[in-house]
């Protein structure tokens, strides 16, 4: 999709409410000159351009790590080298058909700028909050239905196999295996989120409009967003129970900040807070990088064969009695 279709729907969209949450703090390797960010027409931060947010930096702090909130010289090359050993093809295990060569792979070589030893920066320990027990309940009793119902018609697959929505789209919007780019534009009253991966825009606005009835209720939520200074704040609720983010449900409420930090570097962080399916709120921070190169067309249904034969495969399955 080119600049001028996203900057069409920019224009053609409208809506946002005001937001009242603590303003992005620039990690102190992202903050060290003072830099001034350039301004769109309209007077505000202008965060437009591509961005990428591939890593290998793990998301959750790995437990070799304890406490460590920022990795030492010696554990940035182990975690870089332990990356680049995994990029080397090998054969898979016999009776794996095995998946995309490593060619196709963008997962990214280094770690974030800031060295974290996690992308997750609060709780301290860099982990996920544990689900409540009445979370845990959802989960296994969802786990149980699939291996009843693994395909009984494609809405027992995942919408990111349905190619209708993909995790690094979210939100939030988390690094993936490959497709890790986002082109950001602006408009009067609008930021729109163009996300490669399976071809989801997010169309965001900041015009201080309420947000929809609570029983309209979306994929990716109903974003209204607002400027706190140089930090674009987006306020997401209203989402569905059927993307369930890391166990989160329909009750997630979802708050990100998106702040650069210089001319190469958008800091990206979001909050997430849903009290029915985490025992806490929780935060990660993800410094993206200025892309030269162009978002594509991910083209997904046009290439989508796995889903037909996943359904082909699974009524063989049923006329042999295996199933």
């Amino acid at each position: 999709m080119g600049s001028r279709i996203l900057a069409s729907l920019v224009a053609a969209t409208l809506a946002a409410a005001p937001i009242f949450c603590q303003p992005t703090r620039a990690p102190k390797a992202l903050a060290a000159k003072a830099w001034t960010s350039p301004r769109t027409a309209d007077g505000h931060p202008d965060l437009e351009g591509v961005w990428t947010n591939a890593t290998i930096t793990p998301f959750e702090r790995p437990r070799e790590y304890s406490q460590h909130l920022v990795l030492t010289d010696a554990e940035v090359k182990a975690v870089e080298q332990e990356a680049a050993e995994s990029r080397v093809d090998r054969l898979p295990p016999p009776g794996d058909p095995g998946g995309y060569n490593q060619f196709w792979f963008d997962r990214g070589t280094t770690v974030v700028a800031t060295r974290r030893s996690s992308l997750v920066i609060d709780p301290a320990d860099g982990r996920v909050p544990p689900l409540t027990p009445e979370a845990q309940k959802r989960q296994e009793a969802a786990r149980t239905y699939a291996r009843m119902h693994p395909a009984d018609g494609p809405e027992d697959r995942s919408l990111a196999e349905r190619c209708l929505l993909w995790g690094t789209a979210g939100p939030p919007m988390m690094p993936g295996p490959y497709n890790n780019n986002y082109q950001i534009v602006q408009g009067p009253g609008y930021v729109a989120i163009l996300v490669e991966m399976i071809h989801d825009v997010r169309r965001i606005p900041t015009d201080g409009s309420p947000h929809l009835a609570k029983n309209i209720r979306q994929w990716m939520g109903d974003p209204r967003g607002h400027w706190e200074g140089d930090t674009l704040v987006v306020d997401t609720t209203n989402f569905t129970d059927k993307t369930h983010y890391r166990g989160a449900d329909e009750n997630l409420h979802l708050i990100e900040r998106f702040r650069r930090v210089d001319p190469d570097t958008l800091l990206y962080e979001f909050t997430v807070d849903d009290p029915t399916a985490f025992t806490r709120p929780w935060t990660a921070e993800i410094p993206m990088t200025r892309s030269t190169g162009s978002v594509f067309e991910y083209a997904c249904h046009e290439g989508n064969y796995a889903l037909d034969d996943i359904l082909r495969g699974a009524r063989r399955e049923e006329r042999q009695g295996s199933r």
